[in-house]
């Protein structure tokens, strides 16, 4: 059975930074993709960044230049730095990740973690 945990949201304020992360177990496919998505009170899930096996990167417009997503595939986790927060970051964050083994397509979620970011 394949798990994401996601740790390290948390209270911060407006201008801070915070790091949260992904760690996959139980992963028995081959991953192409991952990242991470958030879901605001009241809004529909986004994307905010998602990484390649290679690294390739992908960022929303919003969190450009304030992200960093980043992964280390040996330990099938993941990683999104955030500085130069603000208010309008405040969501839960998921983490996600798409594979594929022979015959079959993963596309996997966290159960998310709550970022807070206060004025």
């Amino acid at each position: 059975q394949v798990q994401l945990v996601e740790s390290g949201g948390g209270l911060v304020q407006a201008g801070g930074s915070l790091r949260v992360s992904c760690a996959a177990s139980g992963v028995t496919f081959s991953i192409d993709i991952m990242g991470w998505y958030r879901q605001a009170p009241g809004k529909q899930r986004e994307l905010v960044a998602t990484i390649s096996t290679g690294g390739t990167t992908n960022y929303d417009d919003s969190v450009k230049g304030r992200f960093t997503i980043s992964r280390d595939n040996a330990k099938n986790t993941m990683y999104l730095q955030m500085n130069s927060l603000k208010p309008e970051d405040t969501a839960v964050y998921y983490c996600n990740v798409q594979g594929r083994a022979p015959r079959k397509y993963y596309d996997v979620w966290g159960q998310g973690t709550l970022v807070t970011v206060s004025s």
